[in-house]
């Protein structure tokens, strides 16, 4: 019997690639004064390659941001700072995030969420997402001491949830922090496709956020019949 749906948030619920984009874009024009200097598409390309995807922290991004273009009229730390303050109006969810939420409530499955990353940062995008009401524990890596993969953080999600990991699913878009940690704590495993990566030893695979609700149904009515997930 499935109980619980754990998520990821960057890659998964939240589209991190656009919003980068976005954001990035209004920054060069809103600091036209201290960064017209440079080429914008030059400047995009630049920030999203040194990112890597949100796998590098934005000090090291605009450090490097700072040295390669010659950035004299606002520093590293007040870029970051602006970062950090305009971001979340900037995020862009996955289609489907909310129905899909809202059919999991409706069956009455509980909802958490493990994320790596600074502990305000993430919280005010899961909130500029409109999600937070849905979830009933979120744990951020920061706050918890904690990160992805290790198993101990997914052991936590679901101590809090109070559901054993043979009930949980969880959702994530890495491969070896999202899927083979999840699938190491003994849960269920569903892998977002990331074209990052060309596979993931996932229990299911999906494209969309609009899948998982099927794959619940159909891993309760596997359960009913008495059917081990993957048969």
């Amino acid at each position: 019997m499935i109980k619980a749906v754990i998520f990821d948030l960057d890659g998964t619920l939240l589209d991190r690639d656009k919003s980068v984009e976005k954001f990035i874009l209004e920054q060069y024009g809103r600091l036209d004064k201290e960064l017209g200097h440079i080429d914008q598409s030059d400047y995009i390309k630049r920030f999203i390659q040194l990112d890597s995807h949100g796998y590098v922290w934005k000090d090291k991004v605009y450090r490097q941001l700072v040295e390669e273009f010659e950035i004299t009229d606002m520093s590293w730390e007040q870029l970051l700072d602006d970062y950090l303050f305009y971001f979340a109006a900037h995020c862009v969810p996955f289609p489907h995030l909310v129905q899909m939420l809202e059919e999991l409530k409706a069956r009455n499955i509980l909802l958490g969420m493990i994320t790596n990353g600074y502990t305000d940062f993430q919280a005010g995008n899961i909130e500029a997402l409109g999600i937070a009401r849905y979830f009933d524990v979120i744990l951020i890596s920061e706050k918890e001491g904690l990160r992805k993969p290790d198993k101990r953080i997914f052991d936590r999600a679901l101590e809090r949830l109070g559901v054993q990991a043979e009930q949980a699913v969880f959702v994530g878009d890495h491969p070896a922090n999202d899927v083979e940690a999840a699938a190491g704590a003994g849960m269920k495993s569903i892998w977002k496709r990331n074209p990052q990566w060309e596979d993931a030893k996932a229990h299911f695979t999906i494209d969309g956020l609009d899948e998982i609700p099927g794959i619940v149904q159909e891993l309760e009515a596997k359960s009913e019949l008495g059917i081990k997930p993957g048969n």
